[in-house]
């Protein structure tokens, strides 16, 4: 396979260049132009942020990418899904509010937001790609009916996965909640019978009858017919219906590799991420801790596989911030050029293992060309 480009611009600006103007002359240099946006409905996948943490991209920048959209004849939407845990982007009416309040709004944002799983986390299309991980992985129906997938992905660390890049933007993201449950989850979900309130809203929507209540109306699960789909864990507002053990590193990075095959599955796309702000965790905590390696620019690409190994090369390759951050505490006065900064953090994880079956499966490749403009 040929190396894929990925065209990258650095944070240096002129009175007559500001960075969102770097930022669309990079995606058009990129060549997103080349897809054909006419009267197309198209999926600006973001992440909105937990309110409380400001590491997220700047709803500057999902403006102009809408601008730019709606200039090629798109009609773009921003989107992303409820989450599995509890917390402000769990259900659509709050993740709205969460939305809007970090200023992704018509007015900010110049673009309309959708919850692409709807109200509960509910409303999803499994689409069938027979993985070996994931059969049919179990996409928010808004994204999975778009016509164009577009991503804006915030690089930086996680602590599952090692960092957060296209790909987890991609697989995580637009998985609804039981999608996400199928990532994360070993097993099957259990009761938690200290919060269970015995609402019986898991029995009536258990497509499979797996669920009952028992004569302290606490919910019990036959296990002989759960099928791990997660809708008792997407549907219960008290936290009676959780995961019962956590996936490793390795298996969800490549779980996310074929949530994000389903995602991009005979649809055009296009992915911009931002070397900005790389805390060592996910925007999903209600605070980020301090930035690890200096900003360091916007790269974009056709191939998410591409743009994440590339991103995840300047990150390693970058000299760490000597200011009171959690790598200058477990390695002062290192600048660590060329070391794994994500495995320093988060030793438990695995990136690698993502990327590699992503390329195996054929979502891209990780030999690239770096190109600067």
């Amino acid at each position: 396979m040929e190396p894929s480009k990925v065209y990258f611009t650095n944070l240096r600006t002129t009175p007559s260049s500001n960075l969102l103007d770097k930022m669309e002359r990079v995606v058009k240099r990129a060549g997103i132009a080349g897809i054909d946006f006419q009267k197309q409905f198209v999926a600006i996948k973001i992440h909105f942020g937990e309110p409380g943490n400001l590491a997220y991209i700047r709803p500057n920048y999902a403006a102009r990418m809408a601008n730019i959209i709606r200039e090629l004849g798109g009609k773009p939407f921003l989107t992303d899904c409820n989450t599995l845990y509890s917390g402000r982007r769990a259900n659509a009416v709050d993740h709205l509010k969460s939305a809007m309040e970090n200023g992704f709004n018509p007015i900010s944002a110049q673009c309309d937001v959708i919850i692409a799983d709807g109200l509960k986390g509910t409303e999803c299309r499994e689409i069938e790609i027979n993985g070996e991980y994931c059969k049919a992985p179990k996409i928010g129906s808004a994204i999975a009916d778009a016509d164009v997938i577009i991503t804006m992905n915030h690089f930086k660390g996680h602590e599952q996965t090692g960092f957060g890049g296209a790909l987890k933007n991609l697989g995580m993201g637009c998985a609804s909640v039981a999608g996400k449950l199928e990532l994360h989850g070993a097993s099957q979900p259990k009761i938690d019978r200290d919060h269970c309130k015995g609402c019986n809203i898991c029995v009536k929507h258990c497509r499979h009858e797996a669920i009952h209540l028992d004569e302290n109306r606490k919910a019990v699960i036959d296990y002989n017919k759960c099928v791990g789909c997660g809708q008792c864990v997407a549907l219960c507002q008290y936290d009676g219906a959780v995961l019962a053990s956590w996936d490793t590193s390795e298996n969800l990075n490549c779980k996310i590799a074929e949530y994000t095959k389903a995602v991009l599955l005979d649809k055009p796309h296009f992915h911009i991420s931002f070397i900005m702000n790389v805390s060592p965790e996910c925007d999903c905590w209600n605070h980020n801790d301090a930035a690890i390696v200096p900003d360091l620019g916007i790269a974009a690409s056709f191939d998410p596989v591409a743009l994440d190994k590339a991103c995840a090369d300047l990150v390693i390759n970058a000299p760490t911030l000597q200011t009171d951050n959690c790598l200058s505490k477990k390695h002062p006065h290192e600048h660590l050029e060329g070391a794994d900064k994500f495995h320093i953090i988060h030793p438990d994880t695995n990136w690698q293992a993502g990327l590699e079956h992503a390329e195996k499966i054929g979502i891209g490749t990780q030999e690239y060309e770096l190109i600067t403009v």
